[in-house]
């Protein structure tokens, strides 16, 4: 008999609450440190591979990891030195680009004139409101900017920092969280760490070689139509793609405005929309299965709500971490009896499914085990 009671719903429920409001208290203060340091671990996962073969031929620890983290600085040194590049050539054309605007937003006052029956002299009452309270704003988006830009010159010393201590101390960290969960089986603890550690190496891996897919295949696409600026705004889609769902829309938004300020024929704004979206149609169906994997499945109700909440708690980075956090979150549910339900959630129906057929077949094999013992049971029983 057991004498351990289980603790009622409600109190594991608020348990499980104020944990979870602890947690984000912690990520929305601490994540200056938080950040850099997810991020430094997605990218240490990516490393290992290379670290362990360089460390199989005798290099020393601290150069079979410095090795290829320089080399991913250098990779990613280039792609902005690249992108700088095509932002400068798009930053001589602003003046152009500034009359063309103002006659398109001339013309666009014009057509709500005609058809909305707002006068233009009401339209630009409403406009210098917004100029004015711009302007009051003003301070505080030069401190904002100020702060963004602090956080780009942390992180590019932290990631750095973070990813090679991760990747030094690694069997130390993997020896602590073994001892932390030591109450539970290690061999599900070894178990977790390892489909994280594959996890990761697949999410990162693939979206690097699916960036580098649609970026080709927006490049083609907007030479084909013909339009300016083709390798910056098939960049810039490519990059904004890494943010799930919402990237895309941005990227949308970007290009066509942009289309619409440097080209003379609006059947030009209306291509590069179509070739987006069919770049996007391609991506979700062959390049996030296919490329990236089905190693772990979650459902996009709970990829929205992830990414949602990421972007609330972290800005664009936290969309960025949304996913792999939910794939590891479903590893640990799917190992932890007790989380098993949170696992089933989070994954989509096809693993509900596959789930739920497995039990049922072990079920099934149960009874007939439990059959079969019984008529050999009864058949002992005749033969005395």
């Amino acid at each position: 008999m057991e004498s351990q009671i289980s603790s009622p719903f409600y109190k594991r429920l608020a348990f499980n609450l104020i944990s979870v409001c602890l947690i984000g208290i912690i990520i929305i203060y601490g994540k200056s440190i938080v950040v850099p340091l997810a991020l430094a671990i997605l990218f240490a996962n990516l490393l290992l591979p290379v670290t362990r073969f360089l460390s199989k031929h005798r290099f020393n620890r601290p150069l079979a990891i410095l090795a290829p983290l320089l080399t991913a600085i250098c990779i990613v040194a280039t792609v902005l030195v690249l992108l700088s590049a095509q932002v400068g050539n798009f930053l001589e054309d602003v003046p152009t680009l500034s009359e063309k605007g103002t006659k398109v937003i001339g013309n666009l006052q014009a057509w709500i004139d005609e058809n909305a029956h707002m006068s233009v002299r009401k339209q630009n009452q409403y406009f210098k409101q917004g100029v004015d309270n711009l302007k009051e704003q003003a301070p505080k988006i030069v401190g904002v900017t100020f702060v963004s830009i602090a956080g780009v010159i942390t992180y590019a010393v932290l990631i750095p920092l973070f990813t090679f201590l991760t990747l030094y101390y690694r069997k130390t960290i993997k020896e602590f969280l073994v001892g932390v969960f030591k109450n539970g089986s290690t061999r599900k603890v070894n178990e977790v760490l390892e489909e994280s550690t594959t996890v990761a190496q697949q999410y990162v891996t693939g979206l690097l070689i699916e960036t580098v897919i649609v970026f080709t295949l927006n490049v083609i696409g907007f030479l084909i139509i013909g339009i300016k600026y083709p390798v910056f705004l098939a960049l810039l889609a490519a990059i904004l793609n890494l943010i799930p769902y919402v990237g895309i829309l941005v990227a949308n938004l970007l290009c066509m405005a942009t289309t619409l300020l440097t080209s003379d024929r609006i059947s030009d704004v209306v291509w590069v929309g179509v070739v987006l979206g069919l770049v996007q149609i391609f991506d979700n169906n062959f390049g996030m299965p296919v490329i990236v994997g089905n190693k772990v499945k979650i459902n996009a109700l709970v990829t929205i709500i992830g990414v949602l909440i990421g972007g609330a708690l972290c800005g664009v980075p936290g969309m960025f971490l949304a996913i792999p956090s939910i794939a590891v979150m479903k590893i640990v549910c799917d190992k932890v009896p007790e989380l098993k339900p949170w696992g089933i959630m989070l994954g989509d129906d096809e693993s509900h499914s596959s789930v739920a057929e497995s039990a049922k077949k072990n079920k099934i094999g149960f009874f007939k085990k439990k059959t079969k013992a019984k008529e050999s049971g009864e058949g002992k029983l005749v033969n005395q």
